[in-house]
C-alpha cells in the first residue's frame, strides 16, 4: 500500500433507490481486481452483490447498511463506501458523508433527479462534499442523459458539465465519447474489461465538438491558464483536467460521466475521474474542538508525526464482538497504541486493526492519516473521537434526524423477552435514529424509527439474529380524562365489623383546573376534620387520578376543595379518610360532566412548494388545524396541530403524495377534548375490554 496521502481517495456512492449504486460498486471492485467474478444484486446464482452481505439485503435486493471496502486504481488507494438509497436508512448516508472527502452521485438515465437524490444532495451540501455525477442505466428504455444533466442544473442548482457523451442509447449503447481526449471509447471483453480508444464516429463529430465547446466554456472559469490557452487555441488535456479538478474541489462544478454499470460501460473512465477530480485527505479542511481549552477550534493536519485524532462513525456487532469503523484524520494509528475516548475520558489499547472489504477483513499493523479502518472490542458510541499523546480533541458529531414513526412490540415468550432486550441494546447503540423505551403508562415497549421499512427491518433482524419472536402493534395513545364543570360532594364512609370501625366524612367540591394536573385546597375551619387526617384526604384524591371511569385513562386538570366534614373519636383513622376521599371523588366525577382529552402534536412538514396543496390536504384529513405556512424559494414549511391518534402511518402517506420528497417532525404540544363521536367509540371499546377481562 502506498503511504503517500495525496494518492488516497475516500469516496462514497450515493443515490436514489434503484439507481444502481451497488451494481456500480460491484463493477468498480471487479475492474480494480478486488473481486474476480461479478454477482448481481438480485442474481440467479443466489450469491448477491459483494457489498450487500446481510441475508436481508440479498433477499430484498436493497442496501440496508453502508458497507466499506478498498481498492487500487492507477496507483491510487481508494476507500469506497456503498450507502443505502431508502430514506428510512438516511443515517447510514449521513454518517458516511460525515467522514468522506468526495462522492459519486449516481443518477438513473430514465428516472433522473428523484426524491432521494435531492435528500442525498442536501446531505452532501451539509458536509461540503465535492462530487462527480454518474448517469447510470443508459441501456434502459427511455434513457436520456441530456435531460438528467439539465435536471441536475434546474433541480439541484449544480453547474453540471458533461465530460462524456454516449455512443448510442438504450439497447444500442456501444460506448462513450471522451470530450477531453476527443476520442471514442469502447469497452470490450466478456465484462468490458478492455478499454479501446478509436476515432469519433462521423455521425457524432459535430455533436461532440459542440459539447466540448460547452465543457471548455464552463471549466475555463476556474483556470486563467486555460482561458489564455483557449484564446490562443492551444489547450492541453492536462490544463482541462486541472481546471475541472479546481471547479470540482470548490464545489462550483459537477463533472458528469455517462454509462451503464450493468452493461459494463463507462466505469473505468469514472474511476479515472475519481482519482483525477476528487480531493485527497490533505485537500479537505477538517477541524476539531480542544476540550481542555474551552473548545478552541483546532485545524487537523494529515501529518503522521502529530497526535492521533480519529472519529468512530459506525458501530457493528460482528462475529468477534463490536466492530468500530474509524476515520483517521491526523497521526498514524497503530496496533497496541493507547488512545483516549474524548467523550468519556477513558483510555484503551488498540487491539486488532483491520481494513474492511464488505464483511471480510484484512489485518493491518498501522494505518495512515486520512485512512478508513476498523477496530475490535472498543467500548464506545457512534460519533466518539479518539485521541493520542496528551491531546483531548472532539470532532463535531453528525446531524441525527428525529424519529417519525413508532410501534409497540411484545415478546411472544420469556426467552424472546431476554433476546429482545439484547437486540434492542445493540440496535440503539448501532443506529442513532432507532430508539426504544418503555411507556410508563401502558407498560408497552415502544420502538421508534425513520419509517415503516426501517422498523420492519429491525423486527426481522431480531427474529433472525437473536431468535426473538415479537408481535408488533400500534402504540397506545396516552388519552386523559378531565372534568368540564364544578360538582359538589358530601360523602360519608362508615364501616362496622365488630371492634373499632371506620368512619370519615368529607364535603366540598371538584372543579376544572386551568393549568396543571391536580391541586388540593384545604378550606376546613373549626377542626371538623382533625389536622392529621387532611393529608389522608389528599392521598385518597391522588389515588383516584391514576384511573378514570370512562376509558380507564389517568385524570388530569382537577382542583379538589374540602370545606366540611366530620370525624369520630374512636373510628376515624388515616385509612377511613382515604376511603372517604375516594368515595367523594367518584361521586363528584360522575356529576362533573367528564370529558376525554387526546394528545395534540405540533407537526412541521417541509416539502417542495409544488406539493404544498397535497400536504395541506393530508393534514386536514387527519383532523389537523393548520397554524401557518412559510415559503422559502423551492421549499415551504407547513405547521399544524394534529391529534397523535391520527399520525400513525403518516410518514408513508406523506411520502406517497409527495414522491418521497417531503419530511416531517412532530413533538407534543398540548391536550385537547376529543370529538363526541370518537369519545363514544373509546368508551365502547373500554367497556368491551372490561367485559372480556371479567369473563376471563
Amino acid at each position: 500500500m502506498n503511504n503517500d496521502v495525496t494518492l488516497t481517495r475516500n469516496i462514497g456512492i450515493s443515490a436514489h433507490i434503484d439507481s444502481g449504486k451497488t451494481t456500480l460498486t460491484e463493477r468498480i471492485l471487479f475492474y480494480t481486481q478486488r473481486i474476480h467474478a461479478i454477482h448481481e444484486v438480485k442474481g440467479k446464482d443466489g450469491a448477491g452483490a459483494t457489498m450487500d452481505f446481510m441475508e436481508l439485503e440479498k433477499e430484498r435486493g436493497i442496501t440496508i447498511q453502508s458497507a466499506a471496502t478498498h481498492c487500487e486504481w492507477s496507483n491510487h488507494f481508494i476507500n469506497v463506501i456503498d450507502t443505502p438509497g431508502h430514506v428510512d436508512f438516511t443515517i447510514e448516508v449521513e454518517r458516511s458523508l460525515r467522514v468522506l472527502d468526495g462522492a459519486i452521485l449516481v443518477l438513473c438515465a430514465v428516472g433522473g433527479v428523484q426524491s432521494q437524490s435531492i435528500t442525498v444532495d442536501r446531505q452532501m451540501n451539509r458536509y461540503k462534499v465535492p462530487r462527480i455525477a454518474f448517469i447510470n442505466k443508459c441501456d434502459r428504455m427511455g434513457a436520456n442523459p441530456y435531460r438528467v444533466a439539465q435536471q441536475l442544473r434546474e433541480k439541484l442548482n449544480h453547474n453540471a458539465v458533461l465530460v462524456e457523451i454516449p455512443i448510442g442509447l438504450e439497447a444500442d449503447i456501444e460506448g462513450v465519447v471522451d470530450l477531453v481526449k476527443m476520442r471514442a471509447v469502447y469497452f470490450d471483453g466478456d465484462n468490458g474489461e478492455t478499454v479501446r480508444y478509436e476515432e469519433i464516429p462521423a455521425h457524432l463529430a459535430d455533436e461532440a465538438k459542440a459539447k466540448r465547446e460547452e465543457l471548455l466554456d464552463a471549466v475555463s472559469m476556474f483556470s486563467d491558464e486555460l482561458m489564455e490557452a483557449l484564446l490562443e487555441d492551444r489547450p492541453t488535456e492536462e490544463m482541462i483536467h486541472e481546471a475541472i479538478r479546481k471547479g470540482t474541489l470548490s464545489r462550483g462544478l459537477t463533472p458528469v460521466f455517462i454509462g451503464s454499470a450493468y452493461k459494463n460501460k463507462g466505469v473505468q473512465l469514472l474511476l479515472d475521474g475519481v482519482v483525477r477530480y476528487l480531493p485527497n485527505p490533505a485537500e479537505v479542511e477538517n477541524v476539531a474542538l480542544d476540550v481542555d481549552h474551552s473548545e478552541a477550534v483546532i485545524p487537523l493536519d494529515v501529518d503522521e508525526t502529530k497526535a492521533v485524532v480519529a472519529l468512530a462513525f459506525k458501530l457493528e456487532d460482528g462475529r468477534y464482538g463490536q466492530l468500530t469503523y474509524v476515520r483517521v484524520y491526523q497521526g498514524k494509528l497503530a496496533k497496541a497504541e493507547t488512545l483516549v475516548n474524548a467523550r468519556t475520558g477513558k483510555k484503551f489499547k488498540v487491539g486488532r486493526l483491520c481494513r474492511m472489504h464488505a464483511d471480510q477483513m484484512e489485518e493491518i499493523s498501522e494505518s495512515n492519516p486520512g485512512d478508513i479502518v476498523a477496530m475490535f472490542g472498543i467500548d464506545c458510541a457512534s460519533g466518539d473521537t479518539f485521541c493520542g499523546d496528551g491531546v483531548r480533541y472532539t470532532m463535531s458529531s453528525m446531524h441525527v434526524p428525529e424519529p417519525v414513526i413508532s410501534l409497540s412490540i411484545t415478546p411472544k415468550d420469556n426467552k424472546a423477552q431476554i433476546n429482545m432486550s439484547k437486540a434492542l441494546n445493540r440496535f440503539t447503540k448501532e443506529d442513532p435514529t432507532f430508539r426504544s423505551f418503555i411507556d410508563p403508562e401502558s407498560g408497552e415497549t415502544i420502538i421508534q424509527g425513520m419509517g415503516e421499512l426501517h422498523l420492519d427491518v429491525y423486527v426481522e433482524r431480531m427474529k433472525r439474529e437473536y431468535a426473538a419472536e415479537v408481535v408488533t402493534g400500534q402504540p397506545q395513545v396516552a388519552y386523559r380524562e378531565a372534568v368540564s364543570q364544578r360538582a359538589e360532594f358530601n360523602y360519608t364512609h362508615r364501616k362496622q365489623t365488630g371492634g373499632s370501625g371506620q368512619y370519615g366524612k368529607v364535603a366540598g367540591f371538584m372543579e376544572p383546573l386551568e393549568e396543571g394536573e391536580y391541586e388540593f385546597v384545604d378550606d376546613i375551619t373549626g377542626g371538623v376534620i382533625p389536622r392529621e387526617f387532611i393529608p389522608s384526604c389528599d392521598k385518597g384524591f391522588r389515588a383516584c387520578l391514576k384511573k378514570g371511569s370512562m376509558i380507564g385513562a389517568p385524570i388530569t386538570g382537577v382542583r379538589m376543595t374540602i370545606n366540611d366534614g366530620s370525624s369520630h373519636a374512636v373510628d376515624s383513622s388515616d385509612m377511613a379518610f382515604q376511603q372517604a376521599a375516594i368515595g367523594a371523588f367518584r361521586e363528584a366525577f360522575a356529576k362533573a360532566k367528564p370529558i376525554i382529552l387526546e394528545p395534540i402534536m405540533k407537526v412541521v412538514v417541509e416539502t417542495p412548494s409544488e406539493f404544498q396543496g397535497q400536504v395541506l390536504a393530508t393534514l386536514n384529513q387527519r383532523r389537523g388545524i393548520i397554524v401557518g405556512t412559510n415559503e422559502d424559494g423551492l421549499y415551504s414549511a407547513v405547521e399544524a396541530e394534529v391529534p397523535l391518534s391520527e399520525m400513525f402511518g403518516y410518514s408513508t402517506a406523506l411520502r406517497s403524495c409527495t414522491q418521497g420528497k417531503a419530511e416531517f417532525t412532530m413533538e407534543f404540544s398540548k391536550y385537547r377534548q376529543v370529538p363526541a363521536s370518537i369519545s363514544e367509540e373509546l368508551k365502547k371499546k373500554y367497556q368491551e375490554e372490561l367485559k372480556k377481562q371479567s369473563a376471563a
